[in-house]
């Protein structure tokens, strides 16, 4: 009879799957046919185009392509919601808000099935990270529309609000823009990401049943064209948008001299750090959170590995031999760990990326778990290792958006060294692993000398949390050119006040004879 300690490691998962019916049922309930949700009511869209399962090509529902006499519906309703908006205070606003958090939480199993089934992602982590942290979000600022008028007593709402938001968190996303934007006081027009606009229909439903104004909450679906629409409408007051850097630089182009307020979370290629004396375990399993997580499509995934060249080798047949392990498959079953990618498209973008760099000489290392599929509709993409790439290569210099790690490594910390390395290409965020906690005020001061010898004109904020020897250091960013704008650090754009005060209009009154 084997021996238990044996079994733990021959026995292999069984299939956990979470039963997909609660959102089928849902959709089919509504013929799966979505309009366009404006002022309070559904307004049935001119064309329409496919919501597919990225796990298996199909159908999930059809979603309304919104067109320009649409945008502009949505913000006249927006602007015609917003006396009555204001004029019902903090508590009233606050109450909205909690109402809006406890409906979430009475639908939490029905949202976080839909997000699969539409996203790709592990049901893990929709179930225990994207829907729960959406709840908070809603809860958080419901808090802060009571705290504004201590906070900023002299503010006032921007107005209409025009937010997009990629394909990546999308439930989550949508609670990061619209639950600050109501807590000031705007009304907001949301659009979703084409890929993953069926979260963002079903909270618009939970909307009438929390007893949100009409007019309040506005959500048009649609590809780029309405975005673009939407940015250029002259009855939106700020924009907010989160997704790549090059969409981000035109987004500016676009709102410069408007007036318009702006907030942009951009793209990212965050460094990992391992210097010589890091746990080597312990690093492994944060390498493989930080870019497997959500098949690294994550704007701060540490997707560049830079590790210190006697530890190198150690470090990545450890690597190797956990990617392994990571199991790539049905992203209801609460066993996998990794869904598929979005879409095809994004398939064949993280794999141009992956074969260009084999061309280029680069070494390649791919998990056989990962290899499910080989039709030209799957969207499985395996856990990826990218090794011998120079520098200046285009898969270290470009996000990738992707399950891929590119290994690098450095010799010292003395003049072009790892630090420096890390944070000069896409600065969002840097993750570092050494032995102790006490040694990162070391690597701080490196790291910002680093920007100095690279003469980067930048904003350098540290928010250091060391959790078990681990220090995540997030680089709060603030370029002060055009053509440096990669985007802010997770904390900095909605992690604190920061967001708040993107969403208000703050007045300071000159006391004479102070020089206030």
């Amino acid at each position: 009879m084997p021996a238990i300690t044996d079994l733990m490691k021959t026995l292999d998962y069984g299939p956990s799957p979470e039963s997909a019916q609660p959102a089928l049922d849902w959709l089919a309930a509504r013929q799966s046919r979505f309009g366009l949700w404006i002022g309070g009511a559904w307004r049935e869209g001119a064309a329409h185009f496919a919501s597919v399962n990225p796990s298996n090509a199909q159908r999930l529902a059809d979603v309304a392509q919104a067109r320009a006499e649409d945008i502009d519906a949505a913000v006249q309703a927006a602007q015609a919601a917003l006396p009555a908006w204001t004029a019902l205070g903090a508590r009233g606003r606050s109450r909205v808000l909690y109402a809006i958090a406890r409906t979430l939480q009475r639908h939490a199993r029905l949202l976080a099935v839909l997000e699969t089934l539409d996203n790709g992602k592990a049901i893990r982590e929709s179930r225990d990270i994207d829907i729960p942290l959406a709840i908070r979000h809603f809860y958080h600022h419901a808090g802060w529309a009571l705290r504004l008028g201590t906070e900023f007593p002299l503010h006032r709402a921007l107005g209409v609000v025009g937010q997009i938001v990629p394909w990546n968190f999308p439930l989550l996303m949508l609670a990061w823009k619209i639950a600050p934007a109501l807590a000031c006081g705007n009304t907001v027009v949301f659009k979703p990401a084409e890929q993953t606009s069926l979260t963002a229909l079903l909270f618009a439903h939970l909307c009438e049943e929390a007893g949100v104004p009409p007019g309040v909450i506005n959500i048009v679906t649609g590809d780029g064209r309405v975005g673009q629409a939407l940015t250029l409408h002259a009855g939106i007051r700020k924009i907010a948008f989160t997704g790549s850097t090059e969409v981000g630089r035109e987004i500016r182009k676009a709102t410069a001299g408007s007036g318009k307020k702006l907030s942009l979370e951009l793209g990212g290629k965050s460094p990992f750090i391992v210097f010589a004396d890091a746990d080597l375990d312990a690093a492994v399993e944060g390498i493989v959170d930080s870019i497997w997580f959500n098949q690294g499509q994550v704007c701060c995934a540490g997707s560049r590995l830079l590790v210190h060249e006697g530890t190198a080798e150690r470090l990545l047949a450890k690597l190797r031999a956990r990617m392994a392990t990571i199991r790539v498959g049905d992203p209801l079953d609460k066993s996998i760990d990794m869904g598929p990618l979005v879409d095809r498209t994004q398939w064949q973008r993280v794999q141009g990326f992956v074969e260009r760099a084999r061309v280029e000489g680069a070494h390649i290392t791919q998990s056989e778990l990962g290899l499910l599929a080989t039709g030209t509709d799957t969207c499985y993409y395996p856990p990826t290792l990218v090794t011998n790439v120079e520098t200046s290569s285009e898969i270290v210099c470009d996000e990738v958006f992707g399950p891929v790690l590119v290994a690098q490594t450095f010799r010292t910390l003395i003049g072009r060294n790892a630090v420096v390395i890390g944070i000069n290409i896409f600065p969002a965020n840097g993750y570092c692993f050494i032995a102790a906690g006490s040694k990162w005020m070391t690597v701080k001061s490196q790291a910002s000398l680093g920007y100095k010898h690279f003469g980067r004109k930048v904003i350098v904020v540290y928010d250091v949390a060391v959790i078990v020897g681990i220090c995540y250091p997030h680089l709060n960013l603030v370029t002060t050119t055009f053509n440096q704008i990669e985007g802010w650090g997770r904390v900095g754009c909605n992690g604190n006040n920061n967001i708040i005060k993107s969403n208000i209009l703050i007045q300071y009154l000159k006391r004479i004879g102070t020089g206030l």
